[in-house]
């Protein structure tokens, strides 16, 4: 599968926005605008992958009314991660990254895994929040429904039946955005 040059999502319900991303083999670069809750923030990542698609490293910048925070993970592909410099025991075995406001990053696991229909796959992934970049573990798991379509659900309840294209994008994320280039 590979990735159009470009794709971009605006956010839907809870928050209100934007996401651009720029694809390369083995880079997404993306960029974020959005108001959540009356607060305003802008993001902007770039996750370099190997040929597996586990994830190797993410640099993720978030401006805030607080101020401009960075961040730098690094990942051994194997599970072993780094949050700027310092061992991160706590994210120990997981691959991917998801960060909270992108919708681009849940392509991560799609491409990674194998995903036969019907069967729950397990795809824990190393979180950022958007508004102060706490790093935390992400429990969740997709359920490949058909070819384009995978039930979702992640730690305190969340499910959605995300749609994805044929590069495995996510075209469709209930309650969270919806691809329009």
């Amino acid at each position: 599968m590979e990735l159009p040059p470009f794709a971009a999502w605006r956010f839907v319900d809870a928050v209100d926005g934007f996401e651009v991303v720029y694809a390369r083999p083995g880079r997404l670069r993306g960029h974020t605008s959005a108001v959540e809750g009356g607060r305003p923030y802008a993001v902007t990542y770039e996750i370099a992958v190997d040929a597996a698609w586990r994830t190797r490293s993410l640099t993720v910048t978030s401006e805030t009314l607080a101020g401009v925070r960075s961040a730098h993970l690094q990942s051994d592909g194997e599970g072993a991660w780094t949050v700027d410099g310092v061992a991160a025991p706590h994210l120990d075995g997981l691959l991917d990254v998801d960060l909270e406001a992108s919708a681009c990053t849940n392509t991560l696991p799609v491409h990674r895994l194998e995903m036969p229909v019907g069967r729950v796959v397990t795809a824990a992934a190393v979180y950022v929040q958007a508004f102060d970049l706490v790093v935390r573990r992400l429990d969740q798991t997709y359920r490949r429904l058909d070819e384009h379509r995978f039930a979702y659900t992640s730690e305190g309840g969340f499910e959605a039946v995300l749609t994805y294209d044929d590069a495995g994008l996510v075209v469709d994320y209930p309650g969270i955005a919806v691809r329009f280039a």
